[in-house]
């Protein structure tokens, strides 16, 4: 559950970030957005939430534990970013 409400998380401030003229770090990322930003963003966050039930479906819960801190980071970091675009 934290996991996709931080997946969801990144998938706003994301593209808010986007309508402030940031751009996509991630290479990965970024070559989904090439479909199109919000579509490319949502795509990967799928792709995310698909591996997160692999891991599930495995008992590998504690992979899902480690990315939740890697995203809870990129959500701080989005948020720092958005801040200072809106000073």
């Amino acid at each position: 559950m934290v996991f996709a409400c931080l997946q969801l998380l990144d998938l706003i401030t994301t593209l808010i970030g986007f309508r402030l003229g940031g751009v996509e770090v991630s290479p990965f990322a970024r070559w989904f957005t090439e479909m199109g930003p919000a579509l490319g963003i949502a795509l990967a966050k799928g792709i995310a939430l698909l591996i997160a039930g692999i891991c599930v479906w495995f008992h590998k819960e504690q992979v899902i534990r480690w990315a939740n801190y890697y995203f809870a980071a990129l959500v701080l970091w989005n948020i720092a970013q958005l801040a200072k675009a809106l000073v």
